[in-house]
């Protein structure tokens, strides 16, 4: 499973999103906090659904709240261990999407507070989301302001604006078929008033090149350990192969949008049956179930966030990778408001759901830290994604998850253990 996730999201899923991104003139940052976080995160909607219309719990908050730590410090870990390329990153993308992040926890946590959750505390998520998509809008004039006002007394927007006057190329971006592409701050936001945005594609597969001389999904590696993994993995190409139009060639181009639905529905069918197994094997090895829902629960409902992060990371577009680490969990924000929204205006209109907001305060404090902890990571690294930043990452999200395991067994803290039965 995890391979087929895999090859979902390099051959079908980040294709569809390099075209939607070329046609809309969305930057790489944009991009990653829209689109890309919404069709990664296709799971955790399916699963906020889940949990409120079907098995009538917390589920989905659970789920949600519980792996955010692990979508910030787990993912980031990852993009920069098991990338080879150091990838350069931008201060206001990282800032905004942060801040948004931020928001949202703070947003949810006060309505899950009291254990209900009303239709205008719904409604108030979908406002805030609403907010994000209209700040992303207008992310240039936004930009612009923030780096002037705040250029003189802080280093990494001076540094930013330094950039922007230089016009450096982005690292990974390509010049065989066209006039050097330039990656500015200048060239955020949703609308753009450019007319060369036909040359505007963050690359990452090459779609530059793309023609009907793309090479086949059937076209069988040369090196012996990817033979053996295409051989593996040929019955799930060839199932997506039937089932999923392939943007990269030309005859199937204008169905981006198809590819991108039907891709993002694979990674939900395929994390189901991952998180499924993960669970079997966690059930036959004893492992306790607060545990393995810090764990690997968790990152088992984040394979496409990781996967995906991880293949932008490794072309050298580090602005989309963050954007989508951060940018994927406001979008679970939005999950949660979506099914709840939608069962207290019209379904059931007599009363408000009820929640669980035990570990409340503990879940508050490691969401915050979590994101302030990346945010100094980030700037104390030299805004770069690199494998130092990997393993200050990684040992941070072991420190959470030791943490939040003692807390969860009443090791420490104020959380009595719960037992099956009583």
């Amino acid at each position: 499973m995890f391979l087929a996730v895999s090859i979902v999201c390099d051959d079908y899923f980040l294709p569809s999103l390099e075209i939607i991104s070329e046609c809309l003139g969305l930057s790489q940052d944009v991009a990653g906090a829209t689109f890309m976080a919404a069709g990664s995160s296709a799971p955790e909607l399916v699963t906020a659904f889940l949990g409120v219309f079907v098995t009538k719990g917390d589920i989905g908050v659970s789920t949600i709240l519980g792996s955010a730590v692990y979508n910030l410090l787990g993912i980031c870990a990852a993009c920069g261990l098991f990338s080879s390329v150091v990838s350069r990153l931008s201060c206001w993308p990282l800032f905004r999407d942060c801040l948004a992040y931020t928001v949202s926890v703070v947003a949810v946590l006060v309505m899950i507070s009291d254990n209900r959750i009303y239709w205008y505390e719904s409604a108030s998520l979908l406002f805030i989301y609403g907010g994000y998509i209209l700040v992303l809008c207008f992310d240039i004039k936004i930009n612009q302001y923030i780096m002037k006002k705040f250029s003189p007394c802080c280093t990494c927007f001076a540094k930013a604006m330094e950039e922007n006057t230089e016009q450096q190329p982005l690292v990974g971006w390509r010049e065989e078929s066209g006039p050097l592409i330039r990656q500015s701050r200048q060239d955020s936001g949703i609308f753009q008033d450019e007319l060369d945005y036909s040359q505007l594609s963050t690359s990452l597969h090459g779609l530059d090149e793309v023609s009907e001389g793309h090479p086949s999904v059937f076209t069988m590696p040369e090196a012996d350990m990817k033979r053996i993994l295409w051989v593996l993995s040929l019955p799930i190409i060839t199932l997506l192969y039937l089932t999923i139009p392939d943007c990269r060639r030309q005859f199937w181009r204008n169905w981006f949008m198809v590819t991108f639905l039907f891709s993002a529905a694979w990674i939900s069918a395929m994390t189901y049956v991952l998180v499924w197994m993960i669970t079997i094997a966690g059930e036959t090895l004893g492992v306790p179930e607060s545990i393995m829902g810090l764990t690997l629960l968790a990152a088992g409902t984040s394979v496409p966030d990781t996967v995906a992060s991880v293949l932008v990371a490794q072309k050298g577009n580090g602005d989309m990778a963050m954007s989508n680490i951060v940018g994927s969990n406001v979008f679970d924000m939005l999950c949660l408001g979506i099914p709840w929204f939608i069962k207290t205006a019209f379904i059931n209109t007599s009363g408000p759901i009820e929640v669980n907001s035990s570990g409340l305060t503990y879940t508050a404090i490691s969401l915050i830290c979590s994101v302030v902890f990346i945010f100094l990571a980030v700037h104390l690294n030299g805004w770069k994604i690199d494998k130092k930043l990997g393993a200050i990452c990684l040992v941070l999200y072991l420190v959470f998850t030791i943490l939040s395991i003692l807390y969860e067994l009443g090791i420490i803290g104020n959380n009595p253990t719960r037992v099956c039965g009583n």
